[in-house]
């Protein structure tokens, strides 16, 4: 795993704003970040992010806490189940923010899963267990959650109050 030094210089950060096809007119900015396969990377990436969002409108308790946690949980399981720590690979995180929602999409480039498959975490032989709330914790904190048929990447909506 190369050493990360601290800085954002393996992050790769794309920048757009443009029209939106069939929406009136309507602008939008897309951020496009790619993500090494590096917990390290985690929070810096998050921040980013979130800062792009305030910037851009999101509400402050919707960028500094539901927006964070959610990304977190979907980098973090992006690396550790779908990329399975293989440093060779890379998650991708694109943004689309319009007038009405902040859309994030996490793709990683695993073999996907079954969303369904997921045990519910508040059963009860399952609360003394450390893993297996990320998801849960996703679909709380968000306003939509889909996943491709793959299930390599979830779509997270967040929409504006």
């Amino acid at each position: 795993m190369p050493a990360f030094d601290g800085e954002l210089a393996s992050l790769r950060l794309c920048l757009r704003r443009h029209p939106l096809g069939g929406q009136g007119g309507r602008r939008g900015v897309e951020i496009f970040l790619r993500v090494p396969t590096e917990l390290d990377v985690v929070e810096e990436a998050v921040d980013l992010i979130a800062r792009h969002c305030l910037a851009l409108g999101l509400s402050a308790r919707a960028a500094r806490f539901n927006l964070r946690v959610a990304l977190s949980e979907a980098l973090s399981n992006a690396i550790i189940y779908g990329n399975r720590l293989d440093p060779s690979k890379y998650v991708d995180v694109r943004v689309l923010a319009t007038d009405s929602q902040v859309t994030l999409h996490v793709s990683d480039q695993g073999d996907g899963f079954d969303p369904s498959s997921v045990p519910d975490p508040t059963l009860p032989e399952r609360l003394e267990l450390e893993d297996g709330r990320g998801l849960f914790l996703i679909r709380q904190l968000v306003d939509e959650v889909r996943f491709n048929d793959r299930g390599n990447v979830i779509c997270m909506v967040l929409r504006r109050a």
